[in-house]
Order: structure tokens, then C-alpha cells, then sequence
């Protein structure tokens, strides 16, 4: 008995391990380094705020308003470019064919909500391809000359003529999609109409519809003497009362 005594000791005390206690606690927060690559970084969202950064949009764009603007014109397509003059990102658009203007935000913003109201319950998608950051200053009616350029008064965006300002793209068909443009154009200044995806460009108030570029930038040509016919005289108002 006594020699079994002792290895029955060791035998109990043989699991047993004995570790270093640390002085203090194990830290819970993981290291900086590693928790700053592990936080995945947001556009436009502030740390530690569930809200976003006011970057602006496509009605009122993030600019000071106290940062005096010219009013400058709408550009001209002098060398022949064609840009924004077709549907790229929808399936329809609506271009403005009569003049160059300045349109609002507000009426933008109008125009839109005529087409959501419009077209309510349907599935699509709305692109802008025009943004509104031209301030415009008005010093207000009965002043006098000079003071300085005026006040802020609100946001407006140079349209170009023959410019796509809106498209759209979902499961609509297009006669739908035609009474909401046509209820957006009566909102907005001027004239519009409506425009598919594929339809051919415009440079100026030329539409390239059998007719290329390049013909179109060739001098004319003069016609020669040989090949013109004199336009025969109107008749007379005696002559066309005459009974024969």
C-alpha cells in the first residue's frame, strides 16, 4: 500500500500544467491598425454618423452660392460634334429642337415629378443628362445702376438645342412612356419631342438622316451656268380670269 501511495499521487497530479498568470486583463479591442483595415470606407458617409455628406445633386450641386457666375451661352457645335444629341444610357429621351436656353431648377424639378406621377407603379429607371450648377443673381426690379451683380436667386442649367435632357429605361411601353415626355415637354420652356435609342444625331439643327458628316462639312458646290433653267414669269390676274 505504501507503494502505491506515491504513484497514485503522481498519476493525479499528472494533468495538472502550471502557466504564468499575467498581471493584467487580456484586451478585448483588437489593434488599431488592424481594426482600420478591417472597417471597409464608405463614399460620402462621415465615421461614427449613420447620415450622409451633403455632396449635392443633379438640381442644386455642392458650389458656394456667394461665388459670383457670368451668364455665359449654351455652347454651339461649330465643329461638327454630335455629343448629347442621342439616347445613350435609356431606351427613350427627349430633346429640345427649337433654341438654346437656360432652364431652372425648378422647372427640371417639375418636369420630373410630372413624369413619376405619370407614370406611378411602373418599373424603370429615369437618367438626367443635364445638372443645374449656373447660379443665377438677380439684383431685384426698381434699382439703380451698378451696387455690385445682385443676390443669389436660384440654380439653372444651359441647355443646348438639340440636347437630351431626360431618358428612361423599364418595362413600359412606349406609348406610355410618350404621354409622360410630352407631359414633362409642357412643363418645361420650349419646344421638345420624343426620341428612341438608335434614332440618328444631330449637328446644329441638321439631322444626319441620310446624309453624313462629312458631306456636310464639303463647301458647297457651284452649279454650272449650262445646267440652270429660268423660272418662267407668274401669269398675269387678267390672264387667269379669261374663260377660253
Amino acid at each position: 500500500m505504501h507503494a502505491n501511495g506515491p504513484s497514485c499521487l503522481v498519476g493525479a497530479f499528472r494533468p495538472l500544467r502550471i502557466f504564468h498568470a499575467p498581471a493584467t486583463r487580456p484586451s478585448i479591442i483588437p489593434n488599431a491598425s488592424i481594426a482600420a483595415r478591417n472597417i471597409q470606407r464608405h463614399q460620402n458617409v462621415r465615421l461614427f454618423s449613420a447620415t450622409t455628406t451633403m455632396a449635392g445633386n443633379w438640381l442644386e450641386p455642392s458650389l458656394n452660392r456667394r461665388d459670383k457666375m457670368m451668364k455665359g451661352r449654351p455652347r454651339v457645335p461649330t465643329g461638327g460634334s454630335t455629343k448629347g444629341t442621342t439616347v445613350i444610357w435609356g431606351d427613350y429621351g427627349l430633346r429640345m429642337i427649337d433654341h438654346h436656353r437656360r432652364i431652372s431648377a425648378k422647372q427640371l424639378k417639375c418636369a420630373e415629378d410630372t413624369i413619376k406621377q405619370r407614370l406611378r407603379g411602373e418599373k424603370y429607371r429615369l437618367y438626367k443628362r443635364v445638372c443645374c450648377n449656373l447660379g443665377v443673381f438677380i439684383s431685384g426690379n426698381e434699382m439703380r445702376m451698378g451696387k455690385g451683380k445682385g443676390s443669389f436667386d436660384h440654380w439653372a442649367a444651359r441647355v443646348a438645342v438639340n440636347q437630351i435632357v431626360l431618358e428612361l429605361r423599364g418595362l413600359i411601353h412606349e406609348q406610355v412612356v410618350r404621354d409622360a415626355f410630352r407631359l414633362a415637354g409642357n412643363k418645361l420652356p420650349g419646344q421638345w419631342e420624343f426620341v428612341k435609342k438608335g434614332e440618328p444625331p444631330v449637328v446644329g439643327i441638321t439631322k444626319l438622316d441620310g446624309i453624313t458628316l462629312e458631306e456636310l462639312k464639303r463647301p458647297r458646290r457651284k452649279i454650272a451656268a449650262e445646267l440652270l433653267q429660268p423660272v418662267p414669269p407668274p401669269a398675269s390676274g387678267s390672264e387667269t380670269l379669261q374663260t377660253p
